[in-house]
């Protein structure tokens, strides 16, 4: 693929989790055969927002929490493309929280990274809508979880959480939710863990309050009434489930809509006996 903009060098702080997303995301392009110029990763606002800089794809940087409209719509105009979201927490659950839960009820066959950091990093260091209790003066509440969200609403079909200190889970989840949303079975979410070295540096804690599913004698990640239980459990604990959550069947909202406007013949002899039936309607 030849590059139109030479890939940017991150100015991310050193030891900031989303290092290890961009090394996951990359890296599952080739792991999973993706040809780069049939890959666009759109990304939102903040610090994560500069993702879709640093891969070989194509790549468009979305307004304002507009990142899963955006990807929806590259999506539904070119169903082959392999469509990638990222975005942090602030762009996601707050301006962007609107669209998140309809992502999961639609069902696009796009994969969404979220990069939770529990701050917002770029315009030092507010509290956001994941951030812990207390945090900053963040009072209103819980802290809002995006897995227990998704698995509230009966239309979402994948569901994971990394974290960013554990490279090798964060690959191979990365790879399932891009083969989830390849395979037409819809919107691919993953929760990722990406502690800010700068304003909510939790490294020293976060191991410990994770619990990997893989460790959890019996756990079925297609039963979503389990996993919420679970997942409920462990937020009264004051930890988080990590792996894959949640894994179901459906219908990617592109495969649903028929015809793409990408596969549409727009050969204008092709068209004009639709042209000529058109204006006919016109005249009366």
């Amino acid at each position: 693929m030849t590059e139109t903009f030479p890939l940017a060098e991150p100015i991310w702080c050193a030891g900031c989790g989303h290092f290890s997303v961009l090394s996951a995301l990359d890296a599952a392009f080739d792991r999973l055969d993706v040809p780069r110029h049939e890959a666009m990763v759109l990304a939102g606002i903040g610090c994560s927002g500069t993702i879709q800089n640093h891969v070989t794809a194509y790549g468009y940087h979305a307004l304002h929490g507009r990142v899963l409209p955006a990807a929806a719509g590259a999506k539904l105009a070119n169903p082959s493309l392999t469509v990638i979201a990222a975005g942090g927490d602030g762009d996601g659950l707050a301006i962007g929280g609107g669209h998140l839960l309809h992502a999961f009820r639609t069902n696009p066959g796009i994969t969404y990274i979220m990069m939770n950091n529990g701050t917002y990093g770029l315009t030092k260091g507010q509290a956001s809508p994941s951030s812990q209790l207390g945090f900053h003066g963040a009072t209103e509440g819980r802290a809002a979880d995006p897995i227990m969200l998704g698995l509230s609403l009966p239309g979402t079909t994948f569901l994971a959480r990394g974290y960013s200190g554990d490279a090798a889970q964060l690959a191979t989840l990365t790879d399932a939710a891009i083969r989830h949303s390849q395979a037409g079975k819809g919107f691919a979410f993953l929760d990722v863990i990406s502690p800010c070295v700068a304003y909510n540096d939790r490294y020293h804690n976060w191991r410990a309050r994770l619990c990997d599913l893989d460790t959890v004698d019996g756990y079925d990640p297609r039963d979503r009434t389990a996993a919420f239980s679970l997942a409920a459990a462990l937020e009264a604990e004051g930890k988080k489930p990590t792996g894959l959550v949640y894994e179901g069947e459906g219908l990617a909202l592109e495969a649903a809509l028929g015809a793409a406007p990408a596969d549409a013949n727009i050969d204008p002899a092709a068209n004009m006996p639709a042209v000529r039936e058109l204006m006919d309607s016109f005249r009366g």
